[in-house]
């Protein structure tokens, strides 16, 4: 779908296919920088929430710590396991 964008960097009206990476005929800046700049953030959050779960396995990590965080990833699916099992008894019983 083609339509035309005014670009924020010269205030020039540029043919846009509404693709994030389009730039302006005139000036060469994005016509949606806000586009780029909202999708970099989301993958740098991302980024951060993988980083943070505690049992991440990080690279200086000891043979023991490491030995510990597989142990904590067993329990947690184990756990989350028997949960789920549980949520879905109780959803299959009534009906």
């Amino acid at each position: 779908m083609k339509g035309s964008k005014k670009c924020p960097n010269c205030n020039q009206w540029s043919e846009w296919n509404q693709d994030k990476t389009d730039r302006c005929e005139y000036c060469g800046a994005l016509l949606a920088p806000e586009v780029v700049e909202r999708e970099e953030n989301r993958e740098k959050r991302k980024k951060e929430q993988e980083d943070e779960w505690i049992f991440n396995i990080q690279p200086d990590d000891s043979p023991f710590k490491v030995f510990l965080k597989k142990i904590g990833k067993v329990g947690y699916v184990i756990f989350m396991a028997i949960v789920s099992f549980i949520v879905w008894l109780i959803a299959f019983l009534p009906g």
